[in-house]
């Protein structure tokens, strides 16, 4: 498959080694583009698991500690009660202060800011936000409600965005290979149309002489992906490493599962197909054309 053996002389031909470079270059290309289409679906799947049912409640400091504790016990009375509410628990100090912290230094671990207090609320996909609102404003005036599914509908519709924009970069990648196929076997004809014409004289088909051309651009095709593929596994895999010293908070992990590692086994594949398919078409259709 690598070296498949032809009546033409194609192993001497200067104009096809550019070829596995090229498809190299694409499949490096399109393997990251791959890898960032799987990385954010995963990460709007999981956000979707996560916070999709769940709401955020807090209750401003009054800088009366007994008033907030007040108001706090009459929150979560109110939402545990309410109808379509799982779960409504407070945040402990700590962990809001642990929160804040990256972002408003480590005073906020000293206790020398006031703190809201914030309840972690699991609803019912059917509740609604305003009325729950409504309701907890009734016990706790100045007690407000964040809805994650709002930003999270529009941060989802962003990565949903931005997997097409990939999957359009992908779509054009395999017009580059192609074109670039059709480029060389069209050069390939010129230059051994003197003995394409002697074979087709000896009772040479057309399909034969296409089967050469394209186990050839195949043989090239699967070289250059095996090289781009090679060279794109130690990017991902140092991207990753990167990602692993930011702060969890600003990204979470980057992992792919088995299926998604095995969805680049498709790329070498794919352009080998697409460069059988390309050279094979292009070879058919300029033999019926010549006289």
């Amino acid at each position: 498959m690598l070296n498949p053996r032809t009546d033409l002389p194609l192993d001497r031909d200067s104009h096809g080694r550019f070829l596995p470079w090229i498809i190299a270059f694409v499949v490096f290309l399109a393997s990251l583009a791959l890898a960032g289409t799987l990385f954010l679906d995963s990460l709007a799947a999981g956000w979707e698991r996560g916070v999709s049912a769940t709401l955020s409640v807090q209750i401003p400091a009054s800088g009366d500690e007994a008033d907030d504790d007040r108001r706090t016990d009459a929150a979560l009375i109110g939402l545990r009660s309410a109808p379509g509410v799982v779960r409504a628990d407070l945040v402990s100090a700590e962990r809001v202060a642990a929160l804040l912290e990256p972002w408003l230094g480590p005073a906020t671990a000293a206790g020398d800011l006031p703190l809201p207090r914030l309840i972690d609320v699991e609803i019912d996909d059917d509740v609604e936000v305003a009325e729950l609102t409504r309701a907890l404003q009734a016990r706790v005036p100045d007690a407000t409600i964040d809805d994650h599914r709002v930003w999270l509908d529009r941060l989802v519709r962003l990565v949903r965005a931005i997997e097409l924009l990939a999957g359009a970069t992908l779509a054009l990648m395999s017009a580059a290979t192609a074109g670039t196929v059709v480029f060389a076997t069209r050069t390939g004809l010129a230059v051994h149309q003197d003995v394409i014409e002697v074979l087709h004289l000896i009772g040479a088909q057309d399909a034969y002489i296409a089967r050469q051309f394209a186990r050839r651009a195949q043989a090239h095709a699967i070289r250059g992906a095996a090289v781009g593929l090679a060279l794109a596994v130690p990017t991902l895999g140092a991207i990753g490493y990167l990602a692993t010293r930011l702060e969890p908070e600003l990204l979470p992990e980057l992992s792919l599962s088995p299926i998604g590692w095995s969805a680049f086994l498709v790329l070498p594949l794919a352009a080998a197909a697409i460069a059988a398919v390309t050279a094979r078409l292009t070879v058919i259709r300029s033999l019926a054309r010549m006289p």
